[in-house]
């Protein structure tokens, strides 16, 4: 273990959750009936985003359309790569207005887009790892978008079958602890097929196996710099795990979006130069 792990400045992309709220359901945090509280949810997003500033962190911000209530969820919008944006397609009807806000950020901004042909819900569902890019599949991105984002970045793509509808998308079973091409990650073996377990067990042997507890308290939501990992306040078994590797967890208490299925990684996207 690193006697002193090594954070590096990071630049994220992220929407204020000014119109934030319960208005559908697609997946299974999600009841329309159980309102949001506006301003604890925007509070609690601002001490997101004054962590990422006081660790060091780039913050850009792109203006929140009306009507679109999980465009806070910016991770969902892309997967940005050495300057290069592969975008997004919703699955639900109700997400798919939020590509084109995004889209219209990122070219404004001067990138290369290719929006995807296939449903892909960035990185919700793929996940930049060292020498390759995890992809999940099962609820929502699928296996096409997987085999469209290695055609654009030319970086292998692995495949992973998510079975639990409670991890409907990948980053919320699994995070990436550490860049470089000897990357290690945390994730839920349980969310994901037999087949898929054992392929991670291979890729990574000396992974951070989570709880489904702290899975289930959004602690593989999150965000780590290489040395701070961005984390769920309630996941407080996995935070003990990653201190005893060296890592520094800062807590963030974003409870108020588990209403939506979301958490710290979902209301965040990586610009990736």
């Amino acid at each position: 273990m690193p006697e002193s792990r090594v954070p590096r400045r990071r630049r994220f992309l992220v929407c204020e959750p000014r119109h934030f709220a319960v208005q559908y359901a697609i997946n299974p945090w999600m009841h329309p009936d159980k309102p949001v509280d506006i301003d604890l949810a925007r509070g609690q997003w601002a001490e997101l985003i004054r962590a990422y500033r006081d660790h060091g962190h780039t913050v850009d911000t792109v203006e929140p359309v009306a009507d679109l209530p999980d465009m806070v969820f910016a991770a969902n919008s892309a997967l940005v790569l050495e300057g290069r944006v592969f975008g997004s397609l919703f699955h639900a009807p109700e997400r798919r207005p939020e590509s084109t806000a995004y889209e219209t950020w990122f070219r404004s901004a001067g990138y290369d887009l290719s929006p995807a042909g296939s449903v892909c819900e960035g990185e919700g569902d793929l996940v930049p790892a060292g020498r390759w890019v995890l992809a999940g599949t099962g609820f929502r991105t699928t296996r096409e978008a997987h085999h469209e984002a290695q055609e654009f970045f030319g970086v292998p793509v692995i495949s992973l079958q998510l079975v639990d509808p409670y991890f409907y998308h990948l980053d919320t079973a699994l995070f990436v602890l550490d860049e470089g091409y000897e990357a290690n990650i945390a994730y839920y073996p349980e969310a994901f097929s037999p087949g898929s377990r054992k392929v991670l067990a291979r890729l990574y042997p000396d992974a951070v196996l989570a709880t489904r507890q702290d899975a289930m308290a959004f602690g593989l939501n999150s965000v780590s710099d290489g040395r701070h990992v961005f984390i769920a306040a309630r996941a407080k078994e996995l935070a003990d795990q990653l201190a005893r590797q060296g890592y520094v967890p800062v807590p963030v208490d974003l409870s108020e979006f588990h209403k939506a299925g979301g958490g710290i990684k979902c209301c965040t996207q990586e610009i990736r130069s």
